[in-house]
Protein backbone atom coordinates (compact mmCIF):
# COMPACT_ATOMS: atom_id res chain seq x y z
CA UNK A 1 0.00 0.00 0.00
CA UNK A 2 2.91 2.49 0.70
CA UNK A 3 4.40 1.58 -2.24
CA UNK A 4 1.17 2.73 -4.45
CA UNK A 5 0.39 5.95 -2.05
CA UNK A 6 4.36 6.71 -3.06
CA UNK A 7 4.05 5.98 -6.83
CA UNK A 8 0.54 7.78 -6.85
CA UNK A 9 2.48 11.14 -4.95
CA UNK A 10 5.16 10.81 -8.10
CA UNK A 11 2.57 10.80 -10.70
CA UNK A 12 1.10 14.55 -8.77
CA UNK A 13 4.56 15.85 -8.38
CA UNK A 14 5.51 15.42 -12.00
CA UNK A 15 2.16 16.86 -13.07
CA UNK A 16 2.69 20.16 -11.07
CA UNK A 17 6.62 20.51 -11.75
CA UNK A 18 5.68 20.59 -15.59
CA UNK A 19 2.74 22.88 -15.40
CA UNK A 20 4.49 25.19 -12.66
CA UNK A 21 7.33 25.78 -14.87
CA UNK A 22 8.29 29.64 -15.88
CA UNK A 23 10.11 31.58 -18.96
CA UNK A 24 13.21 32.78 -18.73
CA UNK A 25 15.43 33.47 -15.83
CA UNK A 26 18.54 35.25 -15.93
CA UNK A 27 20.64 33.50 -18.04
CA UNK A 28 19.06 30.14 -18.46
CA UNK A 29 16.06 28.77 -20.05
CA UNK A 30 13.57 26.38 -18.04
CA UNK A 31 10.55 24.52 -19.01
CA UNK A 32 7.13 25.82 -19.97
CA UNK A 33 3.64 24.24 -20.82
CA UNK A 34 1.03 25.70 -22.78
CA UNK A 35 -1.84 23.30 -23.02
CA UNK A 36 -4.69 25.71 -23.85
CA UNK A 37 -6.94 23.31 -25.82
CA UNK A 38 -8.90 20.66 -24.16
CA UNK A 39 -9.60 17.28 -25.55
CA UNK A 40 -11.89 16.81 -28.55
CA UNK A 41 -14.05 13.84 -29.14
CA UNK A 42 -12.30 12.22 -32.13
CA UNK A 43 -9.33 15.27 -32.82
CA UNK A 44 -5.95 13.81 -32.79
CA UNK A 45 -4.28 13.98 -29.55
CA UNK A 46 -0.82 15.54 -30.04
CA UNK A 47 2.36 16.71 -27.76
CA UNK A 48 4.36 19.24 -29.36
CA UNK A 49 7.94 19.56 -27.58
CA UNK A 50 9.69 22.88 -28.83
CA UNK A 51 12.49 25.01 -28.04
CA UNK A 52 12.15 28.31 -26.11
CA UNK A 53 10.35 30.54 -28.45
CA UNK A 54 12.45 33.36 -27.41
CA UNK A 55 15.74 31.98 -28.76
CA UNK A 56 15.50 33.49 -32.17
CA UNK A 57 13.19 35.19 -34.69
CA UNK A 58 13.67 31.82 -36.29
CA UNK A 59 11.68 30.27 -33.46
CA UNK A 60 9.55 32.43 -32.72
CA UNK A 61 8.16 31.49 -36.45
CA UNK A 62 8.24 28.38 -35.84
CA UNK A 63 6.58 28.37 -32.68
CA UNK A 64 3.65 30.21 -34.16
CA UNK A 65 3.38 27.76 -37.29
CA UNK A 66 3.01 25.23 -35.39
CA UNK A 67 0.49 26.85 -33.04
CA UNK A 68 -1.59 27.94 -36.06
CA UNK A 69 -1.67 24.23 -37.26
CA UNK A 70 -2.64 22.13 -34.53
CA UNK A 71 -5.82 23.14 -33.41
CA UNK A 72 -9.57 21.71 -32.86
CA UNK A 73 -10.27 23.57 -36.37
CA UNK A 74 -7.87 21.44 -38.26
CA UNK A 75 -8.33 18.49 -36.08
CA UNK A 76 -6.39 18.42 -33.39
CA UNK A 77 -6.12 18.38 -29.74
CA UNK A 78 -2.57 19.93 -29.13
CA UNK A 79 -0.21 20.69 -25.85
CA UNK A 80 3.13 22.46 -26.02
CA UNK A 81 5.95 22.50 -24.13
CA UNK A 82 8.81 24.43 -24.33
CA UNK A 83 12.42 24.30 -23.31
CA UNK A 84 15.88 24.40 -24.05
CA UNK A 85 17.13 21.92 -21.46
CA UNK A 86 17.28 18.15 -22.54
CA UNK A 87 16.29 16.89 -18.93
CA UNK A 88 13.39 19.02 -18.91
CA UNK A 89 11.88 18.44 -22.60
CA UNK A 90 12.67 14.15 -21.90
CA UNK A 91 10.37 14.71 -18.47
CA UNK A 92 7.85 16.76 -20.44
CA UNK A 93 7.77 13.70 -23.42
CA UNK A 94 7.35 10.95 -20.78
CA UNK A 95 4.41 12.89 -19.54
CA UNK A 96 2.77 12.85 -22.88
CA UNK A 97 3.43 9.55 -23.10
CA UNK A 98 1.99 8.88 -20.33
CA UNK A 99 -1.27 10.88 -21.24
CA UNK A 100 -1.93 8.80 -24.32
CA UNK A 101 -0.98 11.50 -27.53
CA UNK A 102 -0.89 9.92 -30.33
CA UNK A 103 1.82 11.84 -31.68
CA UNK A 104 4.86 13.33 -30.01
CA UNK A 105 6.46 16.18 -31.79
CA UNK A 106 10.11 17.02 -31.15
CA UNK A 107 12.83 19.64 -31.38
CA UNK A 108 15.04 18.00 -29.24
CA UNK A 109 18.00 20.50 -27.45
CA UNK A 110 20.13 17.89 -27.27
CA UNK A 111 20.76 15.05 -29.91
CA UNK A 112 21.74 12.37 -27.15
CA UNK A 113 19.46 10.80 -24.58
CA UNK A 114 16.05 10.18 -26.18
CA UNK A 115 16.67 6.62 -26.76
CA UNK A 116 14.62 5.18 -24.02
CA UNK A 117 11.86 7.85 -24.35
CA UNK A 118 11.58 6.38 -27.70
CA UNK A 119 11.22 2.89 -26.83
CA UNK A 120 8.33 3.90 -24.21
CA UNK A 121 6.65 6.11 -26.83
CA UNK A 122 6.93 2.36 -29.22
CA UNK A 123 5.51 0.56 -26.77
CA UNK A 124 2.39 2.38 -26.14
CA UNK A 125 1.75 3.23 -29.56
CA UNK A 126 2.65 6.61 -29.59
CA UNK A 127 4.36 7.48 -32.95
CA UNK A 128 7.09 9.97 -32.91
CA UNK A 129 8.04 12.75 -35.16
CA UNK A 130 10.89 14.92 -35.68
CA UNK A 131 11.28 18.48 -36.80
CA UNK A 132 13.59 21.48 -37.18
CA UNK A 133 16.39 19.19 -35.28
CA UNK A 134 17.81 15.43 -35.06
CA UNK A 135 18.45 12.94 -32.61
CA UNK A 136 20.90 10.13 -31.98
CA UNK A 137 18.17 7.36 -32.43
CA UNK A 138 17.55 4.55 -34.60
CA UNK A 139 14.98 5.47 -37.33
CA UNK A 140 12.84 2.72 -36.58
CA UNK A 141 11.90 4.49 -32.96
CA UNK A 142 10.25 7.79 -35.26
CA UNK A 143 8.59 8.36 -38.22
CA UNK A 144 9.92 11.35 -40.00
CA UNK A 145 12.41 13.27 -39.60
CA UNK A 146 11.75 16.93 -41.07
CA UNK A 147 14.92 18.91 -41.48
CA UNK A 148 16.93 21.77 -43.02
CA UNK A 149 20.29 20.44 -44.41
CA UNK A 150 22.37 22.92 -43.07
CA UNK A 151 25.60 22.16 -44.61
CA UNK A 152 23.69 22.75 -47.90
CA UNK A 153 22.63 26.41 -46.77
CA UNK A 154 26.21 26.71 -45.78
CA UNK A 155 27.20 25.56 -49.59
CA UNK A 156 25.18 27.46 -51.53
CA UNK A 157 25.84 30.69 -49.52
CA UNK A 158 30.10 30.21 -50.05
CA UNK A 159 28.89 29.23 -53.81
CA UNK A 160 27.31 32.45 -54.31
CA UNK A 161 30.09 34.13 -52.39
CA UNK A 162 32.78 32.53 -55.05
CA UNK A 163 30.76 33.84 -57.76
CA UNK A 164 31.08 37.36 -56.73
CA UNK A 165 35.00 37.14 -57.84
CA UNK A 166 36.16 39.57 -55.03
CA UNK A 167 39.48 39.98 -55.95
CA UNK A 168 40.62 38.76 -52.77
CA UNK A 169 38.91 36.93 -50.24
CA UNK A 170 40.08 38.08 -45.96
CA UNK A 171 36.87 37.02 -44.12
CA UNK A 172 35.95 36.97 -40.86
CA UNK A 173 34.06 34.01 -39.75
CA UNK A 174 31.18 34.19 -36.98
CA UNK A 175 30.09 30.58 -35.71
CA UNK A 176 27.12 29.96 -34.07
CA UNK A 177 26.77 27.84 -30.67
CA UNK A 178 29.68 25.34 -31.35
CA UNK A 179 28.20 21.58 -31.84
CA UNK A 180 24.44 23.22 -32.94
CA UNK A 181 23.54 21.11 -35.98
CA UNK A 182 23.30 25.26 -37.83
CA UNK A 183 27.04 25.95 -36.52
CA UNK A 184 28.57 22.79 -37.81
CA UNK A 185 27.07 22.47 -40.90
CA UNK A 186 27.54 26.17 -42.45
CA UNK A 187 31.20 26.22 -40.62
CA UNK A 188 31.83 22.74 -42.69
CA UNK A 189 30.89 24.47 -46.17
CA UNK A 190 32.76 27.74 -45.16
CA UNK A 191 35.79 25.44 -44.16
CA UNK A 192 35.77 23.31 -47.07
CA UNK A 193 35.63 26.54 -49.40
CA UNK A 194 38.36 28.07 -47.49
CA UNK A 195 40.95 25.43 -48.09
CA UNK A 196 39.56 24.88 -51.96
CA UNK A 197 39.72 28.18 -53.36
CA UNK A 198 42.77 29.66 -51.09
CA UNK A 199 41.09 32.07 -49.32
CA UNK A 200 42.39 33.80 -46.00
CA UNK A 201 40.38 33.11 -42.42
CA UNK A 202 41.18 36.07 -40.52
CA UNK A 203 39.46 35.80 -38.28
CA UNK A 204 36.94 32.32 -36.42
CA UNK A 205 35.19 32.40 -33.67
CA UNK A 206 32.10 31.74 -31.94
CA UNK A 207 29.52 34.36 -30.70
CA UNK A 208 26.89 31.61 -29.78
CA UNK A 209 24.48 33.46 -32.16
CA UNK A 210 24.72 36.98 -30.21
CA UNK A 211 24.44 40.06 -31.72
CA UNK A 212 26.55 41.78 -29.09
CA UNK A 213 29.80 38.85 -28.88
CA UNK A 214 29.58 39.45 -32.58
CA UNK A 215 30.01 43.12 -32.34
CA UNK A 216 33.32 42.00 -29.88
CA UNK A 217 34.62 40.10 -32.38
CA UNK A 218 34.42 42.37 -35.35
CA UNK A 219 35.88 44.92 -33.08
CA UNK A 220 38.83 42.98 -31.57
CA UNK A 221 39.67 42.36 -35.57
CA UNK A 222 39.15 45.98 -36.58
CA UNK A 223 41.75 47.06 -33.58
CA UNK A 224 44.10 44.52 -34.65
CA UNK A 225 44.33 46.25 -38.41
CA UNK A 226 44.00 43.05 -39.68
CA UNK A 227 42.90 43.13 -43.78
CA UNK A 228 39.02 41.88 -44.45
CA UNK A 229 36.44 42.08 -46.71
CA UNK A 230 34.09 39.77 -45.83
CA UNK A 231 31.89 38.99 -42.81
CA UNK A 232 29.92 35.48 -43.11
CA UNK A 233 27.82 35.06 -39.70
CA UNK A 234 25.93 31.96 -39.48
CA UNK A 235 23.07 33.67 -38.30
CA UNK A 236 21.28 37.30 -38.77
CA UNK A 237 21.88 38.46 -35.50
CA UNK A 238 25.61 38.24 -35.34
CA UNK A 239 25.92 39.77 -38.79
CA UNK A 240 23.81 42.80 -36.69
CA UNK A 241 26.80 43.03 -34.43
CA UNK A 242 29.29 42.77 -37.30
CA UNK A 243 27.81 45.47 -38.83
CA UNK A 244 27.56 47.63 -36.10
CA UNK A 245 31.15 47.60 -35.13
CA UNK A 246 31.85 48.57 -38.84
CA UNK A 247 29.23 51.39 -38.58
CA UNK A 248 31.07 52.46 -35.02
CA UNK A 249 34.35 52.54 -36.97
CA UNK A 250 33.10 54.28 -40.21
CA UNK A 251 33.61 51.39 -42.37
CA UNK A 252 31.33 51.02 -45.52
CA UNK A 253 29.32 47.42 -45.50
CA UNK A 254 26.90 46.36 -48.61
CA UNK A 255 26.74 46.54 -52.34
CA UNK A 256 29.92 48.06 -53.97
CA UNK A 257 31.19 49.04 -50.46
CA UNK A 258 34.11 47.53 -48.68
CA UNK A 259 32.57 44.52 -46.82
CA UNK A 260 30.87 41.86 -47.66
CA UNK A 261 27.98 41.04 -45.20
CA UNK A 262 26.73 37.76 -45.45
CA UNK A 263 23.87 36.20 -42.89
CA UNK A 264 20.87 33.70 -42.32
CA UNK A 265 17.55 32.88 -40.90
CA UNK A 266 15.78 35.38 -43.40
CA UNK A 267 14.43 37.41 -40.41
CA UNK A 268 12.09 40.35 -42.09
CA UNK A 269 14.25 43.07 -40.73
CA UNK A 270 17.25 40.97 -42.17
CA UNK A 271 16.08 40.82 -45.69
CA UNK A 272 15.02 44.63 -45.43
CA UNK A 273 18.73 45.06 -44.71
CA UNK A 274 19.31 43.64 -48.48
CA UNK A 275 16.73 45.49 -49.80
CA UNK A 276 18.52 48.42 -49.08
CA UNK A 277 21.99 47.42 -50.26
CA UNK A 278 23.56 47.43 -46.53
CA UNK A 279 23.70 43.43 -46.62
CA UNK A 280 24.69 41.25 -49.56
CA UNK A 281 23.15 38.01 -48.84
CA UNK A 282 21.04 35.80 -46.14
CA UNK A 283 20.87 32.17 -46.71
CA UNK A 284 16.88 31.37 -45.45
CA UNK A 285 16.55 28.60 -42.79
CA UNK A 286 12.55 27.58 -43.08
CA UNK A 287 11.10 27.37 -40.18
CA UNK A 288 7.63 26.76 -41.28
CA UNK A 289 7.62 23.03 -40.72
CA UNK A 290 4.07 22.41 -39.64
CA UNK A 291 2.23 21.65 -43.18
CA UNK A 292 5.31 19.26 -43.20
CA UNK A 293 4.11 17.30 -40.51
CA UNK A 294 0.51 17.72 -41.20
CA UNK A 295 1.45 16.07 -44.39
CA UNK A 296 2.79 13.07 -42.46
CA UNK A 297 0.13 12.72 -39.79
CA UNK A 298 -2.38 12.08 -42.63
CA UNK A 299 -0.58 9.94 -44.39
CA UNK A 300 -0.06 8.04 -41.21
CA UNK A 301 -3.77 8.00 -40.46
CA UNK A 302 -4.70 6.43 -44.09
CA UNK A 303 -2.74 3.64 -43.06
CA UNK A 304 0.33 4.80 -45.26
CA UNK A 305 3.79 3.96 -45.15
CA UNK A 306 6.36 6.63 -44.91
CA UNK A 307 9.12 5.45 -47.10
CA UNK A 308 11.46 8.22 -46.91
CA UNK A 309 12.54 8.99 -43.38
CA UNK A 310 14.37 12.17 -43.86
CA UNK A 311 12.54 14.92 -45.28
CA UNK A 312 14.29 18.34 -46.13
CA UNK A 313 13.16 21.53 -46.30
CA UNK A 314 12.57 23.97 -49.35
CA UNK A 315 15.54 26.53 -48.37
CA UNK A 316 16.94 29.35 -50.84
CA UNK A 317 19.42 32.32 -50.45
CA UNK A 318 18.78 35.64 -51.43
CA UNK A 319 21.01 38.53 -53.23
CA UNK A 320 21.03 42.04 -52.37
CA UNK A 321 20.81 42.66 -56.09
CA UNK A 322 17.99 40.73 -56.72
CA UNK A 323 15.78 40.49 -53.64
CA UNK A 324 12.34 42.02 -54.09
CA UNK A 325 9.67 43.20 -51.62
CA UNK A 326 7.53 40.22 -51.95
CA UNK A 327 10.29 38.41 -51.54
CA UNK A 328 10.25 40.03 -47.81
CA UNK A 329 6.57 39.16 -47.37
CA UNK A 330 6.96 35.48 -48.43
CA UNK A 331 9.87 34.61 -46.66
CA UNK A 332 10.24 37.28 -43.93
CA UNK A 333 10.32 35.51 -40.26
Amino acid sequence: MKKKILSLLLVVCLGLSMVGCGGNDAGSTTGSNDSSNSSEGGNIKVGIINNDPNESGFRTANVNDLKNKFTPENGYDASFFYSLKNDEQITAAQKFIQDGVDYLLLSAANKAGWDSVLQDAKSAGTKVILFDRTIDAKEDLYEASIVSDMEKEGQDAVDWLKGQQLKEYNIIHLQGEMGNAAQVGRSAAMEKAVKENNWNLVAQQTAEWSTEKAQQIVQSVIESDKKFNVIYAENDDMAKGAVAALDKANISHGVGKDVVIMGFDCNKWALEELLKKNWNYDGQCNPFQASYIDDIIKKLEAGETITEKKIILDEKGFDANEITKEDIEQYGI
